[in-house]
């Protein structure tokens, strides 16, 4: 992969696939806690119990999510994110690849990645879920994810506030040293998406990113290791605008 066509917390214009152009901006949602070193990556409502996990030193790092102006005037109307990063070094990155697997790195043409069913990614402390979560007899649904409070999670990433619609960090129910999930919505919505890794020139990783494929050039689609004997799945399909979070998670 060619560090040029990567746009991960890059500001200015990037290409869509369509061949126009998108302005990009870039959002900071805070700091994420690592405290074991696991960084997981997930759709949240789907899969927090068994991220994907990348390991990274234990720490607290800040996450910033990239978001692309896919209006047509270019006005703001319309946006996607195209990033979720997690930003373990401030040095300048100059190489871009596939990140790692807990097997080590993947095969040629695969990608280590993110499955998501409910337009949502998020980056978390995997080892610190299990400790952090409601306890079983805790249906997460009905009583975190969608209990109908201001606090809830769909509450939480519909408010305008204190983070944009569609972004949110949320420190987990149980949580005793702030351990949190950093959430966003997933570009154009469900599909598989590659996890990056950028290094510096030195070789030190600088960034794990979620890449949402929403700019760049895409000769192909990434491949998912875990299902590579398996037909491809259809190519998600854009939406004319963004629904609430419960809207797309019921297909309306």
């Amino acid at each position: 992969m060619d560090i040029a066509d990567h746009y991960a917390l890059k500001t200015g214009s990037a290409p869509l696939a369509s061949g126009s152009f998108a302005a990009l901006t870039v959002q900071s949602l805070g700091i994420l806690r690592i405290p074991s070193g696991q960084l997981g990556a997930c759709d949240p409502f789907i899969d927090l119990e068994q991220p994907a996990v990348v390991h990274i030193p234990p720490g607290d790092y800040p996450v910033r999510v990239t978001i692309a102006d896919v209006s047509e005037d270019q006005d703001g109307s319309h946006t996607r994110e195209a990033y979720l990063s997690v930003i373990l070094s401030d040095a300048e990155p100059a190489t871009v690849g596939p990140a790692p697997g807990p097997g080590g790195p993947s095969d040629e043409g695969a990608f280590f990645g993110v499955g998501v069913d409910a337009g949502t990614v998020a980056f978390v402390d995997a080892d610190s879920v299990a400790r952090c979560m409601p306890a079983g007899g805790t249906d997460w649904y009905e009583d975190l994810y969608d209990s109908g409070e201001p606090d809830s999670w769909f509450s939480v990433m519909d408010a305008d506030a204190p983070l944009p619609a569609g972004l949110a960090n949320i420190v987990m129910p149980r949580a005793t040293a702030g351990e949190n999930v950093v959430l966003a919505h997933s570009g154009w919505g469900d599909g598989f998406y590659p996890l990056l890794q950028t290094r510096a020139a030195d070789g030190h990783v600088t960034g794990i990113h979620i890449d949402l494929r929403v700019v760049g050039k895409f000769d192909e689609d990434p491949a998912d290791p875990t299902t590579a004997n398996e037909p491809p799945a259809p190519e998600p399909t854009p939406q004319p605008q963004k629904k609430s979070w419960f809207a797309r998670l019921l297909g309306r």
